[in-house]
């Protein structure tokens, strides 16, 4: 699904005009964003937590000069479903239609 499928199933089940629905969804992201860059986590109840994980500094390798790097600390945005969120996609038809698309019988 695209952002676009997104925001014409939105503006279909609420009735709400999907230009509406695009300024919403921007900014939702742009606040996402904001908050995460600002250092500041987030967490929605029922559906996740977007969080900032520290990465710490260590030694990479670049291959075509085979020289060691040095990568500093830094920081990353993750996401973290809720419990609600995990027990309803592990409930879900996922894994009934994964199955049948590999052949598999789990």
């Amino acid at each position: 699904m695209r952002k676009a499928d997104l925001i014409n199933i939105i503006a279909d089940k609420t009735g709400i005009a999907k230009v509406d629905v695009l300024v919403t969804l921007e900014t939702m992201f742009k606040e996402i964003k904001a908050s995460l860059a600002g250092g500041e986590n987030l967490y929605v109840r029922g559906f996740g937590s977007f969080i900032i994980k520290k990465r710490a500094a260590k030694i990479g390798r670049n291959i075509k000069k085979n020289v060691a790097v040095a990568i500093p600390e830094h920081f990353i945005p993750a996401f973290k479903p809720s419990k609600e969120f995990m027990k309803d996609i592990k409930n879900s038809e996922i894994k009934m239609a994964a199955a049948i698309d590999t052949g598999n019988d789990d």
